[in-house]
């Protein structure tokens, strides 16, 4: 699927990617949903990316996707009231931002798959509802929004939403595969 490159390619997107995300969940029964993750050693060896070894059941993938949706609304909130901040909270930069991922699986050990569920499907309202808001010169042209640097706010948004939903299925239709 292309990459969105105007304002509704971005929301049809998203809502696409994020109803098939739905389907998929709703395709599996408790019992899936709730299983952890068993990928076999054969198949983790193949795979050098962290989360494959970082999240361990569809909850940690959820709610990899809603903290990402609140660094998305956290940093666009900042910086439109002035307050300059970059896209990753301090300590944190583009080379290490596996750790901040770690600590979003830590913080919400104790957050249930249901409320894991609530959670992504409001922010993914509230991220759709900040989309809504810029015009699509603000999130596509370059040098539109100086906080986004050499990038776009819909280069973002993309990557937190539709492109972010992709690698959620990807993952979730594994562990289906590992089931069975």
């Amino acid at each position: 699927m292309p990459r969105p490159t105007t304002k509704i390619d971005l929301i049809t997107t998203a809502d696409e990617q994020f109803s098939k995300l739905w389907q998929l969940i709703d395709s599996m029964d408790d019992q899936k949903q709730n299983a952890p993750f068993a990928f076999s050693e054969a198949f983790l060896q193949k795979r050098t990316e962290a989360h494959w070894q970082r999240d361990q059941n569809l909850r940690d993938v959820l709610i990899h996707l809603y903290e990402w949706h609140q660094l998305l609304l956290n940093w666009v909130t900042s910086n439109q009231k002035g307050e300059a901040q970059p896209f990753l909270p301090a300590p944190y930069n583009w080379r290490t931002y596996g750790k901040l991922n770690e600590e979003f699986i830590e913080k919400h050990q104790n957050t249930s798959l249901d409320e894991a569920k609530q959670l992504l499907n409001n922010s993914h309202a509230d991220v759709l509802n900040m989309i809504e808001a810029f015009t699509n010169e603000e999130l596509f042209a370059k040098n539109t929004l100086s906080w986004t640097g050499t990038s776009t706010l819909g280069s973002y948004c993309v990557s937190a939403t539709s492109s972010h939903y992709e690698w959620a299925i990807k993952k979730m239709k594994q562990h289906i595969k590992s089931l069975e």
